[in-house]
């Protein structure tokens, strides 16, 4: 097996690469695709030169994978930290913040709930009785907090 490791031609390495690819497929998120790649890489080398040893293959492997995947990671951070043009989407309750409803149900022990379009959300408060007017405040998860108007 070690004769063999020592030995390796493009063709194993580009064989390498597409399984790494093909692996990838089943949903690695994206670690296995550049690792196949650089195998990819390797291969290409070893056919434009032949006889480079057995180390510099493994070295030069090691390395592509090193900076394709940090090339890869600088690219999603930066991706990530563009601001939105709609910082809301996702983010189902955050567009009702600073909006003022009537009460569907009066808040008893600090619970109850608001008509918002077609939709009732659990709100948080004090109590109040039911059709009092609330401003939302803050959300935490589905629950809307209220103070009255």
């Amino acid at each position: 097996m070690l004769e063999y490791l020592q030995n390796l031609t493009f063709w194993d390495w580009l064989a390498f690469g597409t399984l790494l690819l093909i692996l990838e497929v089943f949903g690695t998120g994206g670690y296995l695709l550049w690792m196949g790649i650089a195998a990819a890489g390797v291969g290409l080398l070893g056919y434009l030169f032949p006889e480079l040893p057995w180390a510099a293959q493994y070295i030069l492997f090691a390395l592509f994978s090193l900076c394709t995947a940090i090339v890869w990671w600088r690219r999603q951070r930066s991706s990530q930290a563009r601001s939105s043009d709609q910082p809301g989407l996702n983010q189902r309750g955050s567009e009702l913040l600073g909006r003022t409803f009537t009460l569907h149900e009066a808040i008893v022990a600090g619970h109850g709930k608001i008509k918002a379009g077609d939709s009732l959300w659990l709100v948080a408060g004090n109590d109040l009785p039911a059709g009092a007017t609330v401003r939302v405040v803050s959300q935490q998860g589905v629950i809307l907090h209220v103070e009255a108007c």
